[in-house]
């Protein structure tokens, strides 16, 4: 033992930290799966779904599509306490299980509840439920910030959304093939059944989190903690176009499934199978955006995926002329690969951008400018789609998502290149 080399205890130390730090990413990989399972078997297509089961109008399930984005709003209000609450490992995983403990709940209502009762009792627990998701993510970004090393955070998120979204593809195709072999009351019973297996799955994952130290805002618990975002120029420049752009992409997009079930008559196998293909490339493109974004700034590559999600939604303009499913298939292989770049690189551009100490009132302002435009937009889309539905056929089946894309183009190649060009300082923390 003494003849050991004076650096071998540090080696020592060093070979430990770093076998500690990769325990930790595969941990956060591994709770994404089921995290995910739940919130593709009780999301996207599968959620409009059960939301026309429960007679849901399209004023109604616009109302619920923006209640995530309304809901990001509780954020600026976490940021503060964050800084008494410094165990952000429990935080995560109190907030987390609440979350999609209400959102299996509401898979009772139709059980226990008059009919009448199902719409208002649906969307106060999704409300409720989306709020606890809304005080996890905040957390869950600050944790996972600090415990993914700077220098790989565009490779590693690139893998954890790919295996992801591999995982998403899988939940969808049988998701919709439970629907066609079980349609009504028990296709959903088992989606909800799985879901609430998952809950248990999440929450053990979650216990396991690394737990970096907590690096509090200098500023405290004060109002200039929440001054200091709308200080940074090219922060808030960035911010302000990106929830303008949110707000019309989801006047449109978040209804892009009611639209293929209700207007465009097509069946659940249908509607997931497609969403499926968008989930599978959007699966492959966070291989290619992490990858990117390795070598370039995630605000320069943000400029690249704009125009794609325009196109997404200009391209249903092809219905005029073509059959619906190719024109369908090219919508969301366009937004797949939009979507996928814009996910990974506003994510580590909100990460890499904000100072360390004072990055979560920097998600959490990036996050309530972007979440009012999310919520404003879906209950302006089910306002539009119920408004034309007594006009010509062809504004409901793609005159409304072509003119929004139309709108979206012209915003991201006129407008977002003056938005970004703001400089900020080489040197930025953590």
């Amino acid at each position: 033992m003494g003849d050991r080399k004076p650096g071998f205890g540090r080696a020592l130390l060093s070979r430990r930290s770093v076998s500690e730090q990769r325990r930790g990413l595969r941990v956060m990989l591994m709770e994404g799966i089921p995290a995910v399972i739940i919130g593709n078997l009780l999301g996207g297509p599968l959620q409009t779904a059960f939301l026309l089961f429960l007679g849901f109008s399209s004023t109604q399930i616009g109302l619920t599509l923006a209640i995530p984005s309304f809901t990001l709003l509780v954020q600026v209000f976490i940021a503060f306490a964050m800084q008494r609450w410094r165990n952000r490992r429990r935080l995560v995983l109190v907030f987390a299980v609440c979350h999609r403990i209400l959102w299996v709940a509401t898979g009772l209502i139709p059980l226990l509840f008059p009919k009448a009762a199902w719409a208002p009792l649906y969307i106060s627990l999704f409300l409720v439920s989306y709020a606890s998701a809304q005080i996890c993510n905040i957390v869950w970004t600050s944790l996972i910030s600090d415990a993914v090393p700077p220098s790989v955070r565009g490779k590693y998120f690139g893998i954890r959304n790919m295996v992801h979204f591999a995982v998403v593809c899988v939940t969808l195709l049988a998701g919709g093939q439970i629907m066609e072999w079980l349609p009504g009351s028990a296709g959903f019973a088992v989606l909800f059944a799985i879901s609430g297996l998952c809950i248990l799955w999440n929450g053990w994952e979650l216990a396991r989190y690394p737990n970096p130290p907590f690096e509090p805002s200098s500023k405290g618990a004060s109002f200039g903690t929440l001054l200091r975002p709308f200080a940074d120029q090219a922060f808030i420049s960035a911010s302000g176009f990106i929830s303008l752009f949110l707000l019309l992409q989801n006047v449109i997009v978040p209804l892009f499934s009611y639209s293929m079930l209700n207007v465009l008559q097509l069946n659940y196998s249908e509607v997931t199978l497609i969403t499926m293909l968008q989930n599978v490339v959007m699966m492959i493109s966070y291989y290619y955006w992490g990858v990117a974004n390795g070598r370039y700034p995630a605000r320069k590559l943000l400029l690249w995926t704009f125009p794609l999600i325009g196109a997404s939604c200009f391209a249903w303009i092809g219905m005029a002329a073509l059959p619906v499913l190719p024109v369908l298939i090219l919508v969301h292989v366009l937004l797949g690969i939009g979507l996928g770049g814009y996910n990974l690189l506003a994510f580590n551009f909100l990460i890499g951008d904000s100072p360390k100490s004072e990055r979560p009132m920097y998600v959490a302002v990036f996050n309530g400018l972007t979440g009012l435009a999310g919520f404003l937009g879906p209950l302006i889309g089910g306002w539009l789609f119920k408004a034309s539905a007594d006009g010509p056929v062809w504004l409901l089946r793609y005159g409304l998502a072509a003119g929004t894309g139309t709108l979206l183009l012209a915003l991201a190649v006129g407008a977002a290149p003056l938005f970004f060009r703001i400089k900020r300082p080489a040197v930025r923390e953590g």
